[in-house]
């Protein structure tokens, strides 16, 4: 428990301990005079029961004074989310409409909607070389324009998209070693990467990534954006057929401890949002107790007053 004004307590219980030695002495008082006049000195606990609650109650008013809270653990959902977003040439493909990377967007958007102040988002965007675009921040209005600025170029790169999205997280460069060693780069049990990609990956270092960002504790949810069957798509004068590869989506999401969601269709897509569950984080926060001690206070000094007055008929 803690205490906002802890002299404001030590002062009220100095109240309290004054008023209960001189209900004491008084008590004591009044005995002896009883004795001397030869009178019947009142036994029992019942006749000091009122006087004694109404101590009971100043005392219990002293500590409301003071401010007392308790930390209690409270769960909510807080942290940081990084959203990876593919903007390769294969994202312009139109078998989810009206392009994936258009489907991808909206779905990005309605998931930053969708969370509290208490979660921090940053944007990737990623092609051969990734790019943060924007690094985590509580203002989500910086991520939805960030998002909304995306646009198709180059080819995919699932590794450097994890790296990047690792480095914005951190605050750091990361990096797989050329002998395919895995720098540690912390643990970041209350960070979640959330990537949207089609998964035609043209790198080879992904495994690699997603072991880094399994050892830090960092969950990647992997969204497939696109179907099997597939679409052409036109890329430098030249028709291209690509289509959704799960495998390497399902492979990232299940080495991180993530989820793969297939999103073929723009339904399925805005559904993301609502199916994406981030961590829940514990923090200890304060729980006032100052209003249940006052009630508690009044009720002891109404209890005292009125038993002392229906016992003896004086309020002391």
């Amino acid at each position: 428990m803690t205490l906002n004004s802890p002299l404001l307590l030590a002062a009220g219980l100095l109240v309290t301990a004054v008023l209960a030695w001189a209900v004491v002495v008084s008590a004591r008082r009044r005995s002896a005079a009883l004795v001397a006049a030869g009178a019947a000195v009142p036994g029992g606990r019942g006749t000091y029961l009122g006087v004694g609650l109404t101590v009971a109650g100043v005392g219990v008013l002293a500590i409301a004074t003071a401010g007392p809270a308790a930390m209690v653990p409270v769960p909510r959902t807080a942290g940081t989310v990084i959203l990876a977003i593919d903007v390769s040439n294969s994202m312009g493909a139109d078998d989810v409409a009206p392009n994936r990377l258009a489907a991808a967007q909206r779905a990005a958007r309605a998931f930053v909607a969708a969370q509290p102040d208490s979660v921090d988002i940053g944007i990737v965007a990623f092609e051969r070389g990734a790019l943060t675009t924007v690094r985590p921040d509580a203002d989500h209005s910086i991520a939805l324009k960030a998002i909304d600025r995306l646009k198709v170029t180059g080819g995919t790169h699932l590794g450097t998209a994890i790296t990047a999205s690792l480095a914005a997280i951190t605050g750091k460069k990361v990096a797989v070693g050329r002998d395919g060693a895995v720098p540690d780069i912390g643990y970041w049990p209350s960070a979640t990467v959330v990537m949207f990609s089609d998964g035609q990956n043209r790198g080879g270092d992904v495994e690699q990534a997603a072991t880094v960002a399994q050892k830090a504790g960092v969950h990647i949810h992997t969204v497939g954006v696109g179907t099997t069957a597939g679409a052409t798509v036109k890329v430098d004068g030249y028709h291209l057929q690509t289509s959704l590869e799960e495998d390497a989506l399902t492979a990232i999401a299940e080495t991180t401890g993530g989820e793969y969601h297939p999103a073929s269709d723009s339904a399925r897509l805005d559904g993301i949002a609502g199916s994406i569950d981030l961590r829940l984080t514990v923090s200890d926060e304060p729980l006032p107790l100052a209003g249940g001690l006052i009630g508690l206070a009044l009720a002891l000094l109404t209890g005292g007053a009125a038993f002392t007055v229906l016992r003896s008929g004086r309020v002391i």
